[in-house]
């Protein structure tokens, strides 16, 4: 049975952690490894990992530099065939998705699976905000503004240990980096579920700011160029523009 580990980064995210942790403990799939990366919470984290900590494989709560050196840290004590990351603000739509996952694993030569995603009301995780619907993998996706949404992105571990994890240098964009660096450039195999398989509270930190939006930008930006990539005249544009259709 395929080794599945699920990495979350967390950070005083008292308030929702505990749905994501119940949302990954209650996966009817029973090759899980979860680990759990805190960044020394002060705000009543610490007693919910208390609270679960038989049903996660591995916690470590320390100081870092932010989410990408914790999801890089969760990385390095993966032991899965294949990584996926569940933010604290998220969780599985149903006890079934990492069994889907395993499967499509199983079944297909892919490198990659993913699917659609929900932003949800934070107080109401019944209102839905806003419907990511992906769709099948093409290569020039990317040159159209488009990328996966990445709590839905599961990649075999041996690509992590072959191209690397997540660039530090980056506050915001990390994980758009990191897709089109696997995608694009690696041209690695990918398959979409076509199923909402996460759902988001809205408030994460990429669109929380017109400002921190504007940083995302220069930050994609910035991706193309350290992977030696060009982007189309409008790829840039498109990339958030693309996001406006997504809104009920």
């Amino acid at each position: 049975m395929l080794k599945i580990t699920i990495i979350t980064a967390c950070l005083n995210n008292a308030d929702t952690l505990e749905s994501a942790l119940q949302s990954v403990i209650e996966q009817d799939y029973k090759n899980i490894e979860y680990i759990v990366i805190d960044g020394a919470s002060t705000d009543g984290t610490q007693a919910l990992l208390e609270k679960y900590k038989d049903k996660i494989s591995v916690i470590i709560s320390e100081k870092d530099k932010g989410i990408y050196e914790a999801l890089n840290k969760g990385l390095s004590k993966a032991t899965g065939e294949v990584i996926g990351f569940l933010h604290a603000d998220d969780f599985y739509t149903f006890p079934h998705i990492i069994s889907k996952i395993a499967s499509t694993f199983e079944k297909t030569d892919t490198d990659c699976v993913y699917g659609d995603l929900q932003y949800v009301d934070r107080e109401s995780s019944i209102r839905v905000i806003r419907n990511w619907k992906s769709e099948p993998y093409k290569n020039d996706l990317f040159m159209k503004g488009w990328m996966p949404p990445h709590p839905t992105f599961f990649l075999k571990k041996k690509w992590y240990d072959e191209y690397g994890g997540y660039n530090t240098t980056f506050a915001i964009s990390a994980d758009y980096e990191l897709m089109l660096r696997m995608l694009y450039k690696h041209k690695l195999k990918a398959t979409y579920i076509p199923e909402v398989l996460v759902k988001m509270r809205t408030g994460g930190t990429s669109n929380s700011s017109l400002a921190r939006r504007i940083k995302a930008n220069q930050e994609d930006r910035k991706a193309w160029k350290i992977n030696n990539l060009k982007p189309g005249p409008f790829t840039l544009i498109k990339k958030p523009l693309g996001k406006l259709g997504q809104y009920l």
